[in-house]
């Protein structure tokens, strides 16, 4: 059993596509024209595991017999090659080895395999000892990964020294200024010299002893920026603001905002800081009643507001939580963790609050990613590499978490090479009932719920405070890995009542691990590290109380309620462990190995350190650079290359090779698609989803504002606008302007003493207060990020104003024109000489577009900014193609004009807005044509999209090149349409694996269908609960007349191929008798989606009808998309065969549109294996164009599906498996696609038993 294993995966020639992407990228990126071929293999190395169990493993879990070849022990003969090794970094997270860990579980219970994994490239050509350091440099992140050895080793379970007893910092009491500088660079401390004198002080006079090193650390920690915002709560010693004509705003808010400090703080004596300039408006608001849906709590980590809403129930309180959270540093260094554990940090504030996370926002800044690698600078990542993975890690933990991304921009500007912005918002929901907050007694216990601790992310929440640096590519521990299966099985867990009623209060082990999110539950705590779960062994100390690693989280509760809740985790698959408890004493202890290595006064931990000090000095902006200047944004609009020009900037351009790698339909929430009308493209400009599990008619709406441009001119203008961006495009989405909330997010260079830094995020709040004061409305949170530098570099004055609102959801307006013949009219506010709108018309005009919204009569509405109206125009009119006339002079159509709206309306409502005396002009009419029309020039839209699609295909690609697929003659067949067994109402049973995620859905519209039901959470956490839930799982099934298997991304889609744990499972003796009983006894029908169709292929299910052993190497498959990326959109489809019970509902000849989510979703088979689905009529579905047509490219068969093929099924029809989510389906879902978006599958296969 000590014996290692070692095999090499390789994908077979058509399905390489990762393989030809390196080469693509060598030749190409790299401009390695030596570079001939390149080869790619998986290495696995397995220990722990009998030889019978290994050939299984290798056949069905490590390899596909018709996508791989294999090879045992040693790669294959190569000639002229250079092989590069790359693995992860020990304590780094691999979900691949993970995964095969898991599905070896199932084929062998009794051992406890272990599996390492690398990646072996193998490049061709007459290689240079400088063209070998540049594969390598671009092959090998630092931060993650390493070079790794060729040779088999001889062990996989290192073993791991004991770690050394936790070191008191001698002489630390004792030292002087030039021995705490030398503490200060030996222990890599962030905090000031005047703090660590105050720390001095403090251990000296208070506890009489030297600190543990555990103890400066967590200090360290406990005080940076990224933790206790020590930037925003500097005190502020005056306020200097440059004479000049467009300065006179700016001191006109400044002494609005001392009258608000006034009202607020009344002649306290308060010192001002950022974080009051912040927050002041919701203050004032609050204190005079104006904001009645806030909610307050001392608990509270994200924005909460107390929303009524109907249901079938009644009317219902629920909270509404919202938040925003940056990873720039993290995202920097290493792209995809950092992106990834970004969405991961967002969702799990929220869920402290017990709230379940059913939106999501993703908002970036990148350099040009389309640079040359020459031009990046040392110690950096090129910007292509940073904003390409920081996409796939962003998508890949929110799309297999199961979590709708409803609006995704990437925003372009030099500023942003010198460090990154990232940035998710994210909004939750949960039963305001279903909330009990309770303040922590002596006695509580505190309980760890998730995952296990590493050395992943220590260092994280300091290393963010730091200015970059060319180091910072060393600093490996600083980015956490996340581990999206297991954060979704804390997303069910916090959303079960039960759970949620037994907790007093939480919080989210984000920075500061265990020291932070721990430390900040109770004023009086003793922890006991010892306690926590470990993914390795050899952590000391220190490293156990500042670890960041992810996906867990601490909730107080009462002692008596530990075995309760320790079972209700336990149902999840959950671990839950008590690691502390609440005392009655003042203090923060940490024991480790039995002694106390943290023993800290809660008074002096909560001082925050010193505080500093500062003075403001804003400059005035140069009233020549005005950037609402016409000049600056010059463009003849009768011009057909200004157009053009116009739709090439890459902050205009199309982002949808971007876009489509978020799921924007899983929980058939979305009522506005990321892309509308009929072909789909139109981008949304704002995201609104209904509330999870209520089935209510609100909805909840959010939007962004933010131009670097305009900020990097003059930052008061930058927050203004930002303010009143995200505001018009609520108002054009039809949300009340009386009912929106926001959260901004700061981001600015490191300000270090200068005034005239610190100016700058002062006047840029000066404007959002000014614009928030206006409309009455107030920021309720926020995050700042003050550490936006590399060496001379610093990113551009960035306030994001992130503006959400709830809403009826039939009043929600789409943006894509509808049709010929209506007016389309600018509503806008003036600007005066200081190119400031006046708030108060902007606001009369929305409540005006407001009532227009109400009474019905707007088409579509768009929120006009950087581009002007002709940007926003042609977007709202790719989506139908509806063409349009400009009838206007065309001045100003180029220029950004945030705060306008465009509408789309009937020529009898121009007198109601007329009448409301609002600033408008008629820009033109809509046309029956595809074109633009201005005077004599003619622009076909379709031309125009082209010029839209282009400037990022190289580095977000949207098409490939079309197959000549073989000519295949699908004749009719018609199959078994009743069960033998008469059954009122049928029960499905829904296997929920980890990494499911669409359970919920899937379980719904089987409800909706007439069925019951059953969601069953398969646990592996142990041996003991995997030989339950196979147990449990096989007689679940022969209860049932339907299995589904549901969409998702079960065991994180490895190793190396979605289903796999599926298929491991399925193929267990007692599961598999289970399912032919279904299939023969009980006459039953199986349906799988996305991840379940792949699960029926891997087990032969489909196509042939019954558990394969070990698929013949004929057998099709599923396999990575041709877009070489995760594709999400909506597709056309048509029924083509009546063989299936599944279709007997469905409408002849019909055009289905519905949505599709998938990486791996290629079906692909040989000639002569599709020639028998077809004469068997087991082509079920395909893929169209919208006018009908089986679809060949990448627009409307995004996967690259041979024959256009999106569904087949077994012999007899019983089993249907596809790649659409024909689940995610109702009424206000997606109602920017027009067109039929319900399959009728469900009623079939409930109308099959009757």
């Amino acid at each position: 059993m000590s014996s290692i294993y070692r095999i090499f995966i390789e994908k077979k020639s058509g399905f390489d596509l990762e393989a030809k992407n390196l080469l693509h990228d060598f030749q190409g990126f790299l401009q390695l024209s030596r570079v001939t071929n390149v080869r790619l293999f998986y290495r696995y190395d397995i220990e722990d595991i009998k030889e019978a169990v290994y050939t299984r493993a290798r056949d069905t879990i490590f390899s596909d017999p018709v996508q791989d070849n294999v090879y045992e022990e040693n790669l294959p003969e190569m000639n002229g090659v250079f092989l590069l090794a790359v693995s992860y970094l020990p304590g780094q997270f691999d979900q691949r080895a993970d995964s095969a860990e898991q599905c070896i579980r199932i084929l062998d219970n009794e051992h406890e395999p272990k599996v390492v994994s690398a990646k072996v490239i193998a490049v061709f050509g007459a290689l240079t000892p400088d063209d070998i350091k540049k594969i390598e440099k671009y092959c090998i992140n630092p931060v993650d990964s390493r070079k790794a050895e060729l040779g088999k080793p001889r062990e996989l379970r290192s073993s791991c020294a004991e770690p050394q007893s936790v070191a008191v910092v001698s002489g630390f009491t004792a030292a002087g200024k030039d021995g705490l500088i030398r503490f200060q660079r030996e222990l890599s401390l962030v905090m000031t010299l005047e703090d660590l004198e105050f720390c001095r002080d403090y251990f000296k006079d208070r506890e009489q002893r030297d600190p543990t090193v555990t103890e400066l650390k967590m200090l360290d920690t406990y005080w940076s920026d990224h933790c206790r915002h020590t930037t925003f709560l500097t005190e502020i010693k005056s306020v200097e603001i440059e004479d000049a004509r467009y300065a006179e705003p700016i001191k006109q808010a400044y002494r609005h905002y001392l009258e608000s400090r006034r009202k607020v703080y009344g002649n306290s004596g308060r010192a001002d800081c950022l974080m009051d300039l912040a927050t002041i408006c919701m203050k004032e608001l609050h204190k005079s009643g104006k904001l009645p849906e806030l909610e307050i709590s001392d608990e509270i980590n994200a924005c909460t507001i107390r929303v009524n809403i109907g249901t079938p129930h009644g009317r219902e309180d629920w909270l509404i939580l919202f938040k925003n959270e940056t990873h720039n540093h993290p995202t920097e260094i290493e792209p995809f963790g950092g992106a990834a554990t970004c969405l991961g940090g967002a969702i799990r504030d929220p869920l402290s609050g017990r709230a379940y996370v059913y939106q999501a926002m993703r908002l970036t800044g990148s350099g040009d990613p389309r640079a040359s690698l020459k031009n990046t600078l040392p110690g950096k990542l090129p910007q292509r590499t940073i904003t390409t993975l920081a996409a796939r890690g962003y998508s890949s933990y929110g799309n297999q978490i199961g979590l709708n991304t409803g609006l995704v921009r990437e925003i372009y500007h030099p500023g942003y090479v010198a460090k990154r912005m990232e940035i998710g918002a994210v909004v939750g929901a949960v039963p305001a009932k279903q909330v009990r907050r309770e303040k922590p007694a002596p006695g509580d216990y505190v309980v760890l719920i998730g995952g296990a601790t590493g050395r992943d992310g220590i260092g994280g929440a300091t290393g963010s405070s730091r200015a970059h640096d060319d180091k910072a590519l060393e600093n490996s521990a600083e980015v956490q890995k996340g581990n999206a299966p297991e954060e979704r099985k804390l997303q069910r867990l916090f959303a079960n009542q039960q759970f949620s009623r037994l907790v007093k209060k939480a919080n989210d082990f984000g920075a500061g691990g265990v020291s932070v999110a721990v430390g900040e539950l109770a004023d009086g705590l003793e922890i006991d590290l010892d306690a926590l779960p470990k993914k390795y062994n050899g952590l000391d100390g220190t490293e156990l109380a500042l670890s960041e690693s992810q996906e867990r989280m601490a909730v107080v509760i009462e002692a008596g309620d530990y075995d309760a809740l320790r079972s209700l985790a336990e149902a999840e698959n959950v671990e839950a462990v008590r690691i502390a408890r609440v005392t009655p004493h003042r203090r923060l202890r940490m024991k480790w190995k039995g002694r106390l290595i943290v023993d800290i006064d809660r008074e002096f931990l909560d001082s925050n350190g010193l505080r500093r000090e500062s003075r403001v000095k804003i400059k005035a902006p140069d009233e020549k650079q005005d950037y609402f200047r016409v000049d600056r944004h010059a463009g003849d609009i009768a011009n057909p290359e200004s157009w053009r020009e116009l739709l090439r900037d890459l902050n205009v351009c199309s982002q949808r090779g971007l876009v489509e790698q978020f799921d924007n339909s899983i929980g058939a929430l979305n009522v506005l698609n990321a892309w509308g009308g009929k072909y789909l493209g139109t981008p949304v400009e704002a995201m609104v989803s209904r509330l999870p599990f209520a089935e209510s008619d609100t909805a909840t709406a959010m939007s962004w504002g933010f131009d670097p441009f305009l900020s990097q001119w003059s930052p008061f203008h930058g927050g203004f606008y930002a303010v009143l961006d995200s505001v018009a495009r609520l108002i054009a989405a039809g949300v009340d302007v009386d009912n929106i909330y926001f959260t901004f997010q700061e981001y600015f260079e490191k300000l270090g003493d200068s005034p005239e830094k610190w100016g700058k995020p002062y006047a840029a709040l000066l404007g959002a207060y000014t614009a928030q004061m206006a409309f009455g409305r107030a920021a309720i949170g926020g995050k700042d990020s003050m550490s936006g530098s590399f060496k001379q570099l610093d990113v551009p004055p960035t306030l994001v104003s992130f503006a959400l609102a709830p809403m009826p959801v039939s009043g929600v307006i789409s943006n894509d024109l509808k049709g010929a013949g209506h007016l389309i009219v600018l509503v806008y506010g003036r600007r005066d000489e200081k190119s400031l709108v006046n708030p108060g018309e902007s606001y009369a005009a929305y409540k005006a577009v407001n009532e227009l919204s109400r009474m019905g009569k707007i088409y579509a509405a768009q929120a006009v900014g950087y581009g002007g109206y002709a940007a926003a125009l042609v977007k709202m009119a790719f989506g139908n193609r509806v063409g349009f006339e400009v009838t206007h002079d065309g001045s100003g159509a180029f220029t950004p004009q945030y705060g306008a709206l465009l509408l789309e309306i009937d020529e009898k409502m121009l007198s109601f807005l007329k009448d409301k005396q609002l600033s408008l002009k008629v820009i033109g009419k809509t046309l029956p044509v595809p074109q633009i029309r201005v005077g004599s020039m003619r622009l076909a839209l379709e031309k125009l999209n082209q010029d839209f699609e282009e400037p990022l295909e190289e580095v977000f690609p949207t098409a490939y090149n079309a197959a000549n697929d073989p000519e295949i003659e699908l004749p009719g067949r018609y199959g078994q349409r009743k069960c033998r067994i008469s059954v009122k109402k049928p029960k499905v049973i829904i296997p929920v694996f980890p990494g499911t995620n669409c359970e919920f859905d899937s379980a719904h519209a089987w409800e909706r269908a007439g069925a019951e039901a059953e969601i069953f959470i398969f646990k592996n956490r142990t041996p003991q609960l995997l030989q339950q839930s196979l147990r449990e799982l096989a007689g679940k099934i022969v209860s049932s007349q339907i299995i589904m298997i549901p969409g998702g991304f079960s065991a994180g889609d490895e190793p190396e191929g979605s289903g796999k744990f599926i298929a491991a499972v399925f193929r267990n003796p007692a599961v598999r008798d289970a399912v032919d009983i279904l299939l023969q006894k009980n006459d039953g029908l199986i349906l799988g989606v996305c991840n379940g169709f792949q699960a029926l292929i891997r087990l032969g299910l489909l196509p042939y009808g019954r558990v394969l052993e070990r698929l013949p190497e004929d057998a099709p498959t599923l396999t990575f998309n041709r877009l070489k990326r995760h594709h999400s959109g909506y597709v056309h489809t048509r029924i083509v065969s009546s063989l299936s019970p599944w279709t007997q509902l469905v409408i002849p000849d019909e055009d289905y549109i519905i949505p599709v989510s998938n990486g791996e979703g290629r079906f692909w088979a040989t000639e002569r294996t599709l020639s028998g689905l077809a004469e068997k009529g087991q082509i079920v579905s395909r893929y169209i164009t919208p006018e009908g047509q089986f679809a060949r490219d990448a627009r409307y068969n995004p996967s690259g599906s041979v024959l256009a093929i999106e569904g087949i099924c077994s012999p007899d029809g019983k089993i249907f498996g596809k790649m659409g989510h024909s689940e995610r389906t109702g009424q206000y879902t997606a109602i920017n696609v027009p067109g039929n978006h319900d399959q009728e599958i469900f009623k079939s296969g409930v109308h099959y038993f009757k």
